[in-house]
């Protein structure tokens, strides 16, 4: 529909993007060596127009010690092989068949996951849903488990923005330390943070939506009464990341459980990357579909 024409405005939108990451990038700069000047005001440098962060695992890890419940896991009757590990073994890839027994659910969401599930198995070439394959946002946390693109930061002094290379996706983190009273829930919510340390940007997130939103890519359910808290540190190297994203809702988990992602920098500049570009289900695969609108938005 309107190809030509959508095609003009999809990149007149990412040069907009652009220039505004570069702009804001340049600003960051500038505010990141005005703050290291200041020990009580330092900040982690995690912005750079010159290079993101980059990890090329798509599930979430264990935690360091003593965080209690870890993530949700593979089904034990269905070991899940990625494509990655796949093509480095020699073996077939598997679905994620996520362990619906987990007793950290609440009865209604082992439900929800074995029915998933079940969906899953019920034919050879049943796809389940992943956001970040089929064009969706990830949500918070599961945006944090986006694979072998970077993302970037642009840190200003009353906000961060994290700019995914995928569908230039932004979230926007407000550094100030109380929520609004009132919020309507979307994907990525109300977040709000501040610096620790030095090395470490603290993230709480309240006010997610949950239409296609799930913690991880087992599909692993939460209500909006979801309360996520993120710590992202820059390692002493300075050339690593990781995140530590502990998750409560009492409504969906019997207890918090507490993830951990770790990324690379990845020394490159932001490239121009649109996922819902020819994404049909050529071959049957029972794909959820991409995100589309019932008519050009200008």
């Amino acid at each position: 529909m309107w190809p030509l024409a959508k095609r003009a405005h999809q990149y007149d939108l990412i040069r907009r993007i652009g220039a505004a990451f570069a702009l804001l990038a340049f600003a960051a700069s500038v505010f990141v060596s005005a703050a290291r000047t200041q020990p009580n005001n330092a900040i982690p440098q995690l912005a750079s127009a010159d290079f993101g962060w980059q990890s090329n695992v798509a599930d979430w890890q264990e935690p360091p010690p003593g965080h209690g419940h870890g993530p949700i896991r593979n089904d034990p009757d269905h070991p899940y092989t990625s494509n990655a590990d796949a093509g480095r073994t020699g073996t077939q890839p598997t679905k994620r068949i996520g362990n619906a027994k987990d007793p950290i659910l609440k009865p209604w969401a082992s439900a929800q996951m074995q029915a998933s599930n079940d969906e899953a198995l019920s034919r050879e070439t049943m796809i389940p849903f992943a956001a970040q394959a089929r064009c969706y946002p990830g949500g918070v946390p599961g945006q944090l488990l986006f694979p072998f693109e970077p993302v970037y930061f642009v840190q200003t002094p009353k906000q961060v923005w994290m700019i995914w290379e995928r569908d230039h996706m932004v979230r926007r983190i407000f550094l100030t330390d109380k929520h609004s009273e009132h919020l309507t829930p979307s994907w990525f919510g109300e977040s709000i943070g501040h610096y620790e340390n030095g090395d470490t940007l603290v993230i709480d997130t309240v006010g997610l939506s949950t239409k296609n939103s799930y913690i991880d890519n087992f599909r692993t359910p939460h209500t909006e009464k979801l309360h996520v808290v993120e710590r992202l540190t820059i390692d002493p190297d300075g050339d690593h990341l990781t995140g530590i994203a502990t998750v409560d809702d009492a409504d969906t988990f019997n207890e918090p459980l507490t993830m951990q992602q770790r990324w690379f920098k990845a020394n490159d500049r932001i490239k121009e990357t649109v996922c819902a570009e020819d994404h049909e289900d050529y071959f049957h695969q029972g794909l959820f579909p991409v995100p589309q609108a019932d008519k050009p938005d200008f």
